[in-house]
């Protein structure tokens, strides 16, 4: 059985940790959003790529959920004292990662290529693919104009309200080769509950990724979504302001209403269980479970509930 989950983010890592916990090695595919990467003192950076390949190598800062535990910061401090920004702050550790990747990338490797290679030196058993190999941006449209999603996420600390966002290149760019055999491979695919705007959206923007997903669809396999939105808000992130901001109902049932056509089973947290009914009006089965993932147990149990759902249990 070949399981594929879409993610971006600590919730969508988190889920992912559950899933590899859930399944036998190797049986987990992790496609992640690329449009937050960026490039930092000549180094490209995957913020969501390192926090889903950290959580899964067991060495992620459990207290953020992102970066790497115990973390040092002596580089940034050299670099501020060279007159460097540092506001977008990389641990040591952290910074060899990028400092590879780059290197690797300049040699003429695609970027899967090197994700790869990543993943076995950590000795993580799941491929962790990302969505494209060119590169695909976030920007989001603020009151004072568009910025770069780094800038609006990091720098300015999620403040601005979004009226728009875009995602710079997702029209050209294409699935790789990698990603296109693991959705015509699959067995199951889980959405898992990251922002459906900027870390599940710029993944179904890249029309040919998110056409393989209806066709596996097609073919009977099953789709799930697990809501990022607990109680009208979000666990973690500005999930829960983008979608008031862009004019959606903040609720599971706004997430829901995003995915509609591409899911069968919507994953809602017990708290909103009275939602269930509206879920069920837009062509989806509701799963009410208890759906916080605050420690391993938690996440690998919402990871088989999930998956017994799209087994039909």
């Amino acid at each position: 059985m070949t399981v594929v989950a879409l993610a971006g983010g600590v919730g969508g890592a988190r889920l992912a940790e559950g899933l590899q916990a859930a399944l036998p090695a190797g049986d987990l595919v992790v496609v992640v959003n690329t449009a937050d990467d960026t490039e930092r003192h000549g180094l490209l950076v995957c913020p969501d790529h390192d926090t889903v390949l950290y959580t899964l190598a067991g060495i992620a800062d459990p207290a953020q959920g992102w970066g790497i535990a115990g973390e040092t910061f002596a580089v940034m401090e050299r670099l501020a004292v060279l007159g460097e920004e540092t506001w977008f702050r990389l641990g040591d550790r952290d910074m060899a990662t990028h400092i590879a990747r780059t290197a690797r990338l300049r040699a003429g490797a695609r970027l899967t290529e090197v994700s790869l290679e990543i993943q076995r030196a950590l000795g993580v058993p799941t491929r962790i693919l990302p969505m494209a190999d060119s590169p695909v941006r976030t920007r989001v449209l603020s009151d004072d104009g568009w910025l770069d999603f780094q800038d609006y996420f990091v720098r300015l600390r999620q403040a601005p309200d979004v009226r728009a966002v875009s995602f710079d290149g997702a029209d050209t760019a294409e699935p790789t080769p990698e990603v296109l055999l693991a959705l015509e491979a699959a067995s199951m695919v889980v959405i898992c509950p990251s922002n459906p705007i900027v870390s599940i959206g710029p993944i179904l923007a890249v029309r040919p990724l998110r056409d393989a997903l209806r066709a596996a669809r097609a073919r009977g396999v099953p789709v799930a979504a697990v809501s990022p939105i607990v109680g009208g808000k979000a666990l973690k992130g500005p999930a829960d302001r983008m979608l008031a901001s862009l004019g959606h109902e903040v609720s599971a049932v706004g997430v829901a209403r995003l995915y509609a056509g591409l899911v069968d089973v919507f994953v809602l947290d017990a708290v909103d269980a009275d939602l269930a009914g509206k879920v069920a009006s837009l062509g989806m089965r509701a799963l009410v479970t208890d759906t916080i993932m605050g420690d391993a147990a938690a996440r690998a149990r919402v990871a088989r509930e999930t998956l017994a759902a799209l087994d039909g249990g």
